[in-house]
């Protein structure tokens, strides 16, 4: 067991990170454990063919800028530097590779397991993000495909569908993306999702930003499970995907009902041959290290107030619901630390 900290931050992602920073500022005594090898969050395991010109918008880390980058590189390369650079200037306590396996209550303080190790912390702050927890769907036939099947999280680039078949299912921002850059070398492609795709015209204003972000902040208040701020935005119109949808590529079809040996098949008779599938279906939050402290709601969520766990004050999520953003992380960082001290403040004040 090592000394007692202030506050335990699992997670070195855009939101971990940013807690961070203002946990330096602040003067508690804290530790970031982070599952990675490297610095970089859910960043570094995007495919290498998504260059840092097709992404969507990193926003800066509290304290420093991105600044210039190269929009040929890859976006993978670009985050883990900026992350690794931004570690070493501020001289962030990281300890990686360390998945955390579960969370305990141990009366006045939290036990925070890891493999081998295992630390005790007055306060926490949970960043672990979605990256780990891919979201496959079931339908009928699908153990039956006689093809290959993939998740987004294990897409690598277009190489590997050269020539196939492929049917990509889902309609958030990383199916349009990784459909825009197979289409061209494959044999031929099939874009299905459950719901008609919601397209964004015109500029993502502050003030559509804010709806969108109180939306999911009322959801998660309630203790239901939240819905991604980014696929609530809808799907951007660049001039690539207004390209894609002119030729084609982005013509949508309805849900298929199973799947057969060699393809997908609705009940209306309509079938499609494929030798892949590709299910671009979202990711859940990473939250089983919390199970054993029992925070979940009636809904199937963690109800939280801004950042802090209604049923527990000492837990804090970031990146979680309303700050599941880039730009959200830093703000929500930041309101997490502010009340972190003055609860842990009280805690010194009145005792456990």
């Amino acid at each position: 067991m090592n000394a007692v900290k202030d506050v335990v931050v699992v997670g070195a992602g855009q939101a971990g990170l940013s807690a961070a920073y203002f946990l330096r500022r602040s003067g508690l005594d804290f530790v970031v454990l982070d599952a990675n090898p490297g610095p970089g969050g859910a960043w570094r395991h995007r495919w290498p063919s998504l260059r840092l010109g097709k992404v969507h918008g990193i926003h800066d880390l509290p304290g420093r800028k991105l600044g210039s980058a190269d929009p040929d590189r890859p976006a993978s390369a670009v985050v883990a530097d900026y992350f690794g650079a931004y570690e070493r200037e501020f001289d962030l306590p990281v300890l990686r590779p360390v998945a955390v396996k579960a969370v305990r209550d141990n009366g006045a303080t939290l036990v925070v397991e890891a493999a081998g190790d295992t630390w005790e912390t007055r306060a926490l702050i949970s960043a672990t993000g979605t990256w780990d927890r891919p979201f496959w769907p079931h339908y009928p036939g699908q153990a039956e495909f006689a093809g290959t099947q993939l998740h987004t999280a294990d897409y690598r680039g277009p190489e590997r569908f050269a020539g196939k078949r492929v049917v990509v299912v889902g309609g958030g921002a990383s199916g349009v993306q990784a459909l825009m850059e197979l289409a061209p070398g494959a044999a031929a492609t099939t874009w299905v999702t459950r719901r008609e795709p919601v397209w964004r015209e015109g500029p993502f204003t502050p003030e559509y930003g804010r709806e969108v972000v109180a939306k999911v902040a009322e959801r998660v208040a309630a203790g239901l499970p939240p819905t991604s701020v980014v696929g609530t935005t809808g799907l951007i119109l660049s001039p690539e995907v207004v390209e894609a949808r002119r030729s084609g590529v982005l013509r949508r079809l309805p849900m298929f009902d199973r799947l057969t040996r060699d393809g997908v098949a609705w009940d209306d008779g309509r079938f499609v041959p494929a030798d892949t599938i590709l299910w671009a279906t979202g990711f859940r939050h990473s939250l089983d290290h919390l199970a054993p402290l029992g925070l979940r709601a009636p809904g199937g969520g963690i109800a939280v107030d801004g950042t802090r766990v209604v049923a527990d004050p000492r837990v804090h999520l970031v990146g979680y619901g309303p700050s599941a953003s880039t730009i959200g992380a830093t703000r929500a960082g930041r309101a997490a630390v502010a009340e972190l001290r003055e609860h842990l403040a009280e805690t010194v004040t009145t005792g456990p």
